[in-house]
């Protein structure tokens, strides 16, 4: 075991936790944790490799957050991370689409509500006509 933590960068007790909080996880044998770790290493290592090559901060010889979050975007290897490395907004812009939202969910709310005023009017209609 204490070989094993020299060969992996992440701490292990670390990634026994995060395995265990899965409730079909009931227990974890060391290879399969050590193997965990390495794996997880290697897809970081390759992350960080291909946004470092396909991004911006290769001219300033720097690893960017934008650069994690472009190659989560375009890069279909990488799409599943997209939610978790959105790309970075500012604050007023994020504040204007949330309005720009809420606005178009009153308006789309307001159709709702007359399509169903339009709905009881006919039910109204067919009730008094028969």
């Amino acid at each position: 075991s204490g070989g094993e933590n020299r060969l992996v960068s992440l701490p292990l007790s670390r990634i026994r936790v995060i395995m265990k909080s899965s409730p079909e996880v009931s227990s974890i044998n060391q290879d399969a944790l050590f193997l965990t770790a390495k794996a997880t290493e290697l897809f970081v290592q390759y992350l960080a490799t291909y946004s470092y090559k396909h991004g911006r901060g290769k001219e300033k010889n720097a690893l960017t957050y934008s650069d994690l979050s472009h190659t989560a975007e375009e890069c279909e290897t990488f799409q599943f991370l997209a939610d978790i490395l959105p790309k970075k907004i500012l604050a007023s812009k994020y504040l204007k689409m949330l309005e720009k939202e809420k606005r178009d969910g009153e308006v789309g709310e307001d159709n709702e509500e007359d399509e169903e005023e339009e709905d009881e009017d006919e039910a109204v209609d067919e009730d008094v006509g028969s």
